[in-house]
């Protein structure tokens, strides 16, 4: 039988406003112990995702400093994103083609929630589909030259 995502979903999700510093993103994710926090408007609509390796990627290799707003360092284009609808199995999926390892729920362009592998791999009756995604999503790469 197939699940929505509002039922697998962690619904207390945790944001960052895009005038934030990235010093404030890293804490929280310390704190919070995650990896990507969704970053939203004054109006709450989500405008981005920044994750630990865009902070480490995009600010700290750069030299920018801790006090640089997240919007300088979030994944702001083509932001996956999913809706509470949708299927566990068409999300597993879209992680897998998109090699993400965590998903953001909107409705009405506001975060509701966020999908992760762990989130489908602690459910027996999704832990194979989320398997098959971190398998897709962990393809072997080589070192740039």
């Amino acid at each position: 039988m197939s699940q929505q995502l509002r039922n697998v979903m962690t619904s207390d999700v945790v944001t960052v406003n895009e005038t934030q510093s990235v010093q404030e993103a890293a804490a929280l994710m310390s704190e919070k112990n995650i990896g990507a926090i969704p970053v939203v408007n004054n109006s709450g609509q989500m405008t981005g995702i920044i994750t630990d390796r865009d902070i480490t990627l995009r600010a700290t290799a750069q030299g920018e400093a801790a006090q640089t707003p997240v919007s300088q360092v979030m994944t702001a284009q083509r932001v996956v994103q999913a809706t509470t609808e949708m299927e566990v199995e068409q999300a597993a999926q879209l992680m897998a083609q998109q090699q993400i390892r965590r998903l953001p729920v909107v409705e009405n362009e506001n975060i509701v929630g966020m999908v992760s592998l762990g989130d489908l791999a602690v459910d027996k009756q999704h832990d194979q589909k989320a398997g098959q995604a971190l398998s897709s999503i962990s393809t072997p790469s080589a070192p740039q030259q």
